[in-house]
């Protein structure tokens, strides 16, 4: 009996030693994909039927806007943003387009001459945005060595998280058609720029701000001609779709809507004459023209007309001082993300429209920024995932009484607005603080960003 100890002792080891190096691999690769899509699922449906029981409406764009467009362009009328102009990029039309053929199929699920223009094309937006995400999302997880990666996992269920903290607002409007293609372009950069700049172009032409994301690239990356070619081309094949369609006359049309536009209530920058509400300086009015509630008093037309002008300075100093870093040795991998959330933080915070949808511009940026450079990600995914969450709180949990200019909801949204802010010092900060290396340890670093 005692000799066979050792023996059993000896194979006990191989084994314990195996389990130790199972509980490792599980480790570094994160939660399991069965787990991951699960999320994904539980995540969408919750976000899509939530917006059903919520005050304010949440979902109000989608079927009292953009229903009323697809429909009308589909059935012989105006078409907007060709025969007239439009406060959207011509491409914003598709998707809308598509999810009026969709509402059409599932149609006689919700019967009703009512249902044609809610419940059926809630639903058919509903399946079109999750579909989308779902190729987003299994971009992020695709190829062997993803599928193994921790990080791209927590990346996935960061994702899922922003989603539920954001709500209907991340779903219900055409900002949520430009995630996808925002991640899947962020995801080829190193590899396939030209690809991934056209993602971001198509992007632009749905909803301006994944233009920022080509700026970023632009200043930080190799291959600055191929994208300059795939942007052009894209651009050049919307334009002439347009032309052809008739519509070069409302080819612009969108900059000049925007141009046009007031103090939206929840801008960033029209916190502090929100407060002079409550001293009666200041009152919110709504603009029928523009669907949007604004600010009416004085200093609100001198804050709308500083605020374009402040923008554009952000971007080009943002984009010049990436640059300057990179030139300097700093590494694009880890300068790029920064430099993204930066650039989207500013076209936020130096908006005249605040409307909450905004906020998920930011989200690309962060899980780019968890795959490049997930040490320094840790307080913007904070940060970004708290003003998720007072985002919902404000829109549309609290809204009614925002319109009411009560004080508890002026509140929320000022320190809502003031995390924008911090979030955008934060990243310029990451930027400066970026460590600049030798030209050899770039050189080493340059194989992995292929591969990703």
């Amino acid at each position: 009996m005692s000799g066979a100890e050792p023996t059993g002792a000896t194979r006990a080891e191989p084994t314990r030693g195996a389990v130790r190096r199972a509980s490792t691999t599980l480790r570094r690769a994160g939660l399991p994909l069965t787990v991951l899509w699960l999320a994904f699922v539980v995540a969408h449906l919750y976000v899509a039927t939530i917006g059903w029981v919520m005050p304010a409406l949440p979902m109000g764009d989608t079927v009292f806007v953009y229903e009323p467009w697809a429909r009308n362009a589909l059935g012989g009328g105006a078409i907007v943003g060709v025969t007239e102009s439009w406060v959207y990029p011509q491409l914003a039309l598709v998707p809308m387009l598509i999810a009026q053929g969709l509402s059409q199929l599932i149609h006689p699920l919700f019967p009703g001459s009512y249902a044609v223009g809610s419940a059926s094309y809630v639903v058919a937006w509903s399946i079109l945005v999750t579909a989308l995400d779902a190729v987003g999302f299994a971009f992020l997880l695709r190829g062997t060595a993803a599928r193994r990666s921790r990080i791209r996992r927590g990346a996935a269920l960061l994702w899922m998280v922003a989603l539920v903290l954001l709500g209907p607002i991340a779903m219900f409007r055409i900002d949520a058609i430009t995630v996808p293609l925002a991640v899947i372009g962020g995801l080829w950069l190193f590899s396939r720029p030209a690809v991934a700049s056209a993602l971001f172009t198509i992007g632009a032409w749905i909803k301006i701000w994944p233009g920022a994301l080509f700026v970023a690239a632009l200043a930080l990356l190799r291959g600055r001609i191929r994208m300059i070619v795939s942007a052009a081309i894209v651009t050049f094949v919307v334009v002439l779709g347009l032309v052809l369609l008739g519509g070069s006359k409302n080819l612009l049309g969108f900059l000049s809507q925007m141009s046009g536009r007031g103090l939206q209530i929840e801008a960033v920058g029209a916190t502090p004459l929100l407060w002079l509400t409550q001293v009666g300086v200041t009152r919110i009015q709504y603009d029928r023209q523009i669907l949007t509630f604004q600010l009416a008093g004085p200093g609100v037309d001198l804050v709308a007309a500083l605020l374009t002008p402040l923008m554009v300075v952000g971007v080009v100093a943002v984009a010049a001082l990436a640059l300057w870093k990179l030139r300097a040795g700093a590494s694009a991998w880890r300068l790029l993300p920064a430099t993204m959330l930066a650039l989207v933080a500013i076209l936020i915070a130096c908006n005249k429209v605040g409307s909450p949808q905004f906020q998920v511009w930011m989200l690309a940026p962060l899980m780019l920024w968890c795959l490049f450079d997930g040490p320094r990600v840790r307080i913007p995914a904070i940060l970004v995932l708290v003003d998720y969450a007072l985002t919902q709180a404000v829109y549309p949990v609290v809204y009614d009484h925002l319109l009411a200019a009560e004080a508890l909801p002026i509140a929320l949204l000022s320190a809502r607005n003031i995390l924008v802010v911090v979030i955008c010092v934060i990243a310029i900060r990451a930027i400066v603080r970026t460590p600049v290396r030798r030209a050899s340890s770039l050189a080493l670093e340059l194989p992995e960003t292929r591969r990703s």
